[in-house]
């Protein structure tokens, strides 16, 4: 079982019993399966693992069979957990601590409902309301150890929005599903700049990438939102941790050309100043580099165009067939047919 505090940790808890160790990690254990979050320091874990066993009148392993719960018409008030813990479990807390107990130790208890109130509707300071276990947790708690005891804890808590869960505010955001040159799928975050890193992947590489393979693409909410470090460490990239990484990365084997591309929204064109750091970044680079500023339309190329360097290309995603050659002569020439 994991261990959710060691000796080393904290005096108090070395100085208990191994049995008395045991099990305050034992209702670590369940707490964290209870969907209570253990984000703290080792000590207020200690606490908050004796303000359960309390609140349940568990005093060892064996009382874990007959947990009481509110229904059983147990409940202690602050000051008598105080006094549970300090005799039962070889603390020293004192007896003017009872507003910590509420506030740290049953805390997050409370706001799970693992421990209920006795006098929900007291006043914050009543000294007579007391807490108790949950019977539906108190249910849980006298079968554990049970081989599908977690299979338990799952379909007993299935249909309740765990406090952990709660407290990331977790939000179901519409993600941007993106197609790999290679098949597999990307899910970018929704906005501008990833609409257009969509265009770039699915319409710019397949008419100019001479069959492309994607090996990085950064997302406005996750930088290595894909990322082929091996085959660019194959080509020699520069260290992919660095701050001058471009958008995306995609490498044609066929000509052995890697496209540095920046999806240009609200700022990032590839500037003269910003092609030399590109250059410098990639002088030991075994394959031709082809630099590529993208923009969703014409009108966002014309804010920047002032600033983009030579010999670089220009592409827009508005009219995905054609693309800007900022290269002088070499491209000189009339068109035919």
């Amino acid at each position: 079982m994991k261990q959710y505090i060691n000796p080393e940790q904290s005096k108090t808890f070395n100085e208990k019993t191994a049995e008395t160790q045991q099990l305050i990690n034992t209702v670590l254990c369940m707490l964290e399966c209870f969907g209570v979050p253990l984000n703290t320091t080792p000590r207020r874990l200690e606490r908050i693992a004796m303000a359960f066993l309390a609140s349940g009148d568990i005093k060892s392993f064996s009382d874990l069979k007959n947990a009481k719960d509110l229904n059983s018409g147990y409940a202690l008030k602050t000051r008598d957990i105080i006094n549970f813990v300090n005799l039962h479990f070889n603390e020293k807390i004192s007896s003017g601590s009872y507003d910590d107990i509420r506030r740290n130790d049953l805390k997050l208890l409370v706001l799970a409902g693992v421990v209920l109130q006795s006098n929900p509707n007291s006043a914050t300071n009543d000294s007579t309301r007391g807490y108790s276990l949950n019977p539906s947790y108190a249910d849980l708690i006298r079968t554990f150890g049970a081989e599908d005891w977690r299979k338990q804890v799952t379909q007993r808590l299935g249909n309740i929005e765990l406090l952990h869960s709660k407290l990331k505010r977790e939000r179901k955001i519409e993600k941007i599903d993106v197609l790999l040159p290679s098949g597999s799928k990307l899910s970018f975050s929704p906005g501008e700049h990833n609409n257009l890193q969509k265009c770039i992947i699915e319409e710019l590489l397949p008419r100019y990438g001479y069959g492309a393979e994607v090996l990085y693409v950064g997302d406005t909410s996750d930088k290595y939102l894909h990322l082929d470090k091996e085959r660019l460490e194959q080509l020699n990239f520069f260290e992919l941790a660095h701050d001058e990484l471009p958008d995306i990365i995609a490498y044609s084997e066929k000509k052995n050309w890697l496209y540095l591309i920046e999806a240009v929204h609200a700022s990032g064109p590839i500037s003269e100043i910003r092609l030399l750091q590109l250059k410098q970044l990639t002088q030991h680079c075994t394959a031709d580099i082809v630099y590529i500023t993208a923009f969703l339309n014409k009108q966002k190329f014309r804010q920047f165009i002032a600033e983009i360097a030579w010999e670089t290309e220009v592409w827009i995603a508005e009219n995905p067939d054609h693309l800007v050659h900022f290269n002088g002569e070499k491209f000189l020439g009339p068109y035919k047919g």
